[in-house]
């Protein structure tokens, strides 16, 4: 009898089973809820040792519940009102240690060699510093094959205008989940799909080249994540981590990451966008970046007013609409629209070194801004949101 019920519940489990591998793996390929692949040969073995672990535990669940709804059938209360009063068995104490004893070692052996693969971060070509702000990333190329001191560097900011990321998508002819226009009060648009994650200045690698990563952060904890690269590095102020990644020759495209570390109230626009191009490609671009670096900034001052508008409003939803507001409303930091600071031409060279210097809790612009953004920048200021000054700052004004 307890053969037969035996087999009965053995035959379901595997029934089961069977039936929800095939349906999970249906679910997780449409729905995309399991890790990526990835593109590089580290990332594909992350993901191998993944599948293959939680092969591993689901089988281990799958036995040991099917033990206990086994027990919980055969040895119930009707069938043995008298229970057993045995309390050891060696073999059963040697078993249920050398077991998994043996299980920890398969998963251990794989698991430390692919570990270890991920911090060799030796014979790179190319090595990249990574630092996080809120709520951007910085790129500084430092050492490129036989070039010590390739001194490239720039800010990335997401791309995307306020007023775009604030308005529902429209998705299939509907809002998100079917609902109505006017919950939202606004009119849909249509949106890319990396609308979010878009940045004005994107990371550039060579595809089939070794780059090592330092990363670290300037004012709070960032997490630098590339899943397409296995990458997740925390990026902690005061600390430099490592990471590396070699994308194939022939995978070069674009690939999105995004801070991993919730990094305060604005962490969601604070994406990473990298564009693999071949080696030839890359070769050229740092070339020239690096020309553009040696000859110092532009200084040309800006024509009229509307030109230093247009270029000032393109650089303040770059760098401050997350903290100042769209509308120069404020939030996390002080609003503009109507303030002494914005409406007094006599204070110009204070707003300057405000964005030059930094104040209170907003940072120092002067390496993420060049003078004549910040003259941009300032200009903008004080003759938007309401504010009429008619001040045009030069790119000389704030070189001095």
């Amino acid at each position: 009898m307890q053969s037969t019920l035996f087999r009965r519940v053995t035959a379901a489990l595997t029934l089961l089973l069977v039936s929800g591998v095939s349906v999970a793996s249906d679910w997780t390929e449409r729905s995309n809820v399991n890790l990526r692949p990835g593109v590089t040969d580290i990332s594909q073995d992350v993901f191998g040792l993944h599948v293959a672990i939680l092969w591993v535990v689901s089988v281990i669940g799958l036995a040991v519940f099917g033990l206990i709804m086994y027990s919980a059938v055969a040895h119930r209360r009707s069938k043995r009102p008298q229970a057993a009063t045995f309390h050891e068995h060696v073999g059963v104490e040697i078993a249920w240690t050398v077991i998994p004893f043996i299980i920890l070692i398969f998963m251990a052996v794989p698991a430390t060699r692919v570990l270890i693969a991920m911090d060799d971060s030796a014979e790179s070509e190319l090595t990249v510093k990574v630092t996080g702000y809120r709520w951007n990333w910085s790129y500084e190329y430092l050492t490129y094959q036989d070039d010590n001191d390739v001194g490239v560097f720039f800010f990335s900011n997401l791309k995307t205008p306020a007023e775009q990321y604030h308005t529902p998508v429209l998705k299939n002819g509907l809002f998100p989940y079917g609902t109505a226009a006017d919950r939202f009060g606004v009119e849909p648009e249509e949106k890319d799909h990396n609308y979010m994650l878009a940045v004005d200045k994107p990371l550039i690698l060579p595809a089939g080249v070794k780059v090592r990563f330092l990363v670290t952060a300037d004012d709070v904890i960032h997490s630098f994540f590339m899943p397409d690269f296995a990458i997740k590095k925390d990026a902690i102020p005061g600390f430099v981590n490592e990471a590396w990644t070699v994308v194939p020759e022939d995978a070069t495209g674009i690939y999105y990451g995004q801070c991993a570390e919730l990094c305060g109230k604005n962490h969601a626009f604070m994406p990473i966008e990298v564009h693999v191009v071949a080696k030839e490609e890359f070769d050229t671009w740092i070339a020239e970046e690096k020309e553009k670096a040696a000859s110092g900034p532009d200084l040309t001052p800006f024509a009229n007013l509307e030109a230093a508008m247009a270029l000032g409003k393109e650089k303040y939803n770059a760098a401050c609409v997350l903290c100042h507001g769209a509308e120069g409303q404020g939030g996390i930091g002080l609003p503009f629209a109507g303030t002494e600071l914005m409406n007094d031409s006599a204070r110009i060279q204070e707003n300057i070194d405000v964005l030059i210097k930094g104040r209170n809790a907003m940072p120092s612009f002067a390496a993420q801004l060049t003078p004549r953004d910040i003259a941009a920048v300032i200009t903008y200021q004080r003759n938007a949101f309401g504010n009429e000054t008619g001040d045009l700052i030069q790119p000389a004004d704030v070189a001095k």
